[in-house]
Order: C-alpha cells, then sequence, then structure tokens
C-alpha cells in the first residue's frame, strides 16, 4: 500500500440528489493523525469533440446556474446507471445537437477535481457527423443552442471568456495540435 493512502475510518452521507452525493469522511493520514474530508460522489460524465465535414466544432451554448452565467462548452453530459461512456457520448450528442456520428473515439479521461470530486469524464472524438434531426431532445429542464465555429473562432471564444470550462479547453487544444 501507498506510503500517502488515507485510511477511511468512518463514513457519512450528508446529502443526496440527482446528480451527486456529498460524504463526510474521517481519515487515519499517513503519520496516524486523523483529519475529515467532504467528498462529492458524481457518476461520471462524457464529452464530444465533434468536427463537421466543414472542420467546424460542434458547440452547445447553456446556461450554468452555478456560475450564473453561459457557457459555450462542447456537447457534455451525465453517465446513467449502466451506460458505457461510448453509449452516453452517442446519446449526449444526437440530443443535444441532432448530430450521429460514423465513427467516435476515446481520446482521454480526466478528473474534474480530484481534492474534493470523483467526477471522470471521458473525452471522445466524433467524424462522419451527419445531422439527423433538426430538432435536440433534451431534457425538460436543458435548454442549449448549438453552434458551429471554425478553432479560429473557438479560441477567440476562449480569449473572450465564452469558452471557460476544462473539457472543452482540453478539446480545443487536441484540435489545435491535430491541424
Amino acid at each position: 500500500m501507498d506510503h500517502l493512502y488515507e485510511k477511511t475510518i468512518n463514513q457519512k452521507r450528508i446529502f443526496s440528489g440527482k446528480v451527486i452525493d456529498v460524504y463526510v469522511e474521517d481519515v487515519m493520514l499517513p503519520n496516524g493523525e486523523t483529519s475529515k474530508r467532504e467528498i462529492v460522489k458524481h457518476p461520471g460524465a462524457v464529452a464530444v469533440l465533434a468536427i463537421t465535414e466543414e472542420n467546424k466544432i460542434v458547440l452547445v451554448r447553456q446556461y450554468r446556474k452555478a456560475l450564473e452565467r453561459v457557457l459555450v462548452e462542447i456537447p457534455a453530459g451525465k453517465l446513467e446507471k449502466g451506460e458505457a461512456p461510448l453509449e452516453t457520448a452517442k446519446r449526449e450528442l444526437e440530443e443535444e445537437t441532432g448530430y450521429v456520428c460514423e465513427k467516435m473515439e476515446p481520446l482521454h479521461s480526466f478528473y474534474t477535481s480530484p481534492g474534493f470530486a470523483d467526477e471522470l469524464v471521458h473525452i471522445f472524438f466524433a467524424k462522419g457527423l451527419t445531422k439527423k434531426s433538426e430538432k435536440q431532445m433534451l431534457d425538460d429542464d436543458e435548454f442549449v443552442d448549438v453552434l458551429e465555429v471554425t478553432l479560429e473562432e473557438a479560441l477567440n471564444m476562449v480569449e473572450e471568456k465564452q469558452i471557460y470550462d476544462a473539457k472543452t479547453i482540453y478539446a480545443l487544444l487536441y484540435w489545435q495540435l491535430q491541424a
């Protein structure tokens, strides 16, 4: 066992919600002392870097209540229980944008905030896009605009802080390195 390991002594769920659960844990530190950890449990998520035949990235624009602002992001969504990340990615791409793809491949996965949360985001690259529907199949509480922009336009949106989240900036960096 790693010398940095923290053993959980006690765990108490203090909140159970639609998207997250929150726990307070008492842990034994490597030096034998004890401490508390507040931990957010999340089922995980996917995000999709989708590039059209015109070499434009498909983005969504939506209001993010936690930030009290509208952000532009790559299509993304929460893993449903028992659903594989690839299936979630295909579903979210179609639901949010109306696009389906010929091929989708994994790029990378990363933890969003490992200091207090276990959320793991899986990023996929989608190519061979076809617009299956002009109508989005959004959740009842979801309102999203779809955008298609060039890499240069997307990078300008980063500079203007319209694109302001890690998963989208990561995807743009990947796309830029491929160009």
